[in-house]
């Protein structure tokens, strides 16, 4: 089948819109909620409103299959927007709220319509935003960018700071990116919070952190790193001791969603270009996570019967005869893998939505942190 490079566009779609015995879960979700009557999936809903720790009473009809179930991602980021809604609630007009700060270099279509989410899931949460655009590129510098970095960084209103990718050619993104404050870098870049991420705090005398509570932790998470875990959360995976399989080694989403896993006491191996007997690896795991940017390339003889499979491919096929002539799939043979897998995240409406969702969080623990002890 014919493979057209991703488009960002069908990635805007999906944000928008969007085991066995031994994973099974400990209590009811919203990942299958569209698989139950009506009156269940209100009820469900409701009951998970509040809180994601919300301990449920599972009953006989509640209970999933033992294959194939779908991983609700929009869902599962609609609850956690609605979490974050209700820690804010109440707010006046002039107490402090966290703020958003995003800036956008350029004209491109896409990452207007990404912006206009954000700025929109901000506001759906009580949160403010504030946008910066630069639409004349041939005239933007990169001093008049790091100008604007150090301003917010300095601003007490802005809580976290968001550089729209991608920059310009003759703009430097790692430069830029650098220079936003650790802490206010909600989306996870920073060398300092890939570092943070990267250590295990093994030796002696190094502080433990709570990696079953991200709220909790004094720095930030890539945010499609942190909805994949979101995701195995929500439905009940018991990570620990389970053999994960991570597909992709990239810094964006390989390697964090590795150490995610890592720091859950999975064990885990990374799959990569290079790696022998991939398949023979991949069908041993648990937990498969697949960020390798290749329409369908694991196929559902990789899987071991029961796993859960987490799909952040994001591809575009040809699909003649379609009003947009190609369609979205993930970097796993969904079909296939459906009937092989304990739980699946389908593409679109599975891993994407968390992203927004995660961005908002990481904006909420900023605040959070900057204003504990303050009247």
């Amino acid at each position: 089948m014919p493979v057209r490079p991703s488009l960002r566009v069908a990635v805007l779609l999906l944000l928008s819109s969007s085991a066995s015995s031994a994973l099974a879960p400990r209590a009811p979700s919203l990942a299958f909620v569209d698989h139950l009557p009506s009156r269940q999936s209100a009820h469900l809903q409701n009951r998970h409103h509040n809180t994601a720790a919300t301990k449920l009473t599972m009953t006989s009809d509640d209970k999933p299959s033992s294959l194939g179930n779908v991983i609700d991602g929009k869902s599962i980021a609609a609850a956690v927007r609605s979490e974050l809604a209700d820690k804010l609630s109440g707010r006046s007009l002039t107490d402090s709220k966290p703020g958003l700060a995003v800036m956008l270099v350029g004209t491109r279509k896409d990452s207007q319509t990404y912006v206009r989410m954000k700025q929109k899931a901000c506001a759906d949460c009580g949160m403010d935003s504030f946008l910066e655009t630069y639409e004349d590129v041939e005239a933007v510098t990169e001093e008049v960018l790091l100008a604007k970095i150090r301003e917010w960084n300095d601003d007490e209103r802005v809580h976290g700071i968001l550089v729209q990718l991608p920059l310009p050619e003759k703009i430097d993104e790692g430069t830029i990116l650098e220079a936003v404050k650790p802490e206010k870098d909600v989306d996870g870049l920073h060398p300092a919070n890939t570092a943070k991420l990267f250590s295990t705090s093994t030796h002696a005398g190094a502080a433990k952190l709570n990696w079953r509570d991200f709220t909790t932790l004094p720095f930030h998470i890539p945010c499609t790193p942190q909805g994949c875990i979101e995701l195995l959360d929500r439905i009940g995976c018991d990570i620990e001791g389970k053999n994960a399989v991570v597909i992709g080694r990239s810094n964006l989403v390989g390697l964090p969603v590795a150490m995610l896993l890592l720091h859950r006491n999975a064990t885990v191996t990374i799959v990569h270009s290079r790696t022998k007997n991939a398949e023979e690896i991949a069908k041993r795991a648990d937990i498969v996570v697949a960020a390798v940017g290749r329409a369908k390339m694991v196929p559902g003889t990789w899987l071991k019967e029961g796993c859960v499979v987490v799909d952040v491919g994001i591809n575009s096929v040809d699909a003649p005869g379609t009003k947009r002539g190609y369609r979205l799939v993930g970097d796993v043979n969904y079909e296939e893998a459906k009937a092989v897998a304990g739980w699946i995240t389908p593409v679109p409406g599975g891993v994407g939505p968390m992203t927004i969702a995660m961005l908002l969080r990481n904006t909420w623990n900023s605040w959070r942190r900057a204003t504990a002890g303050k009247s």
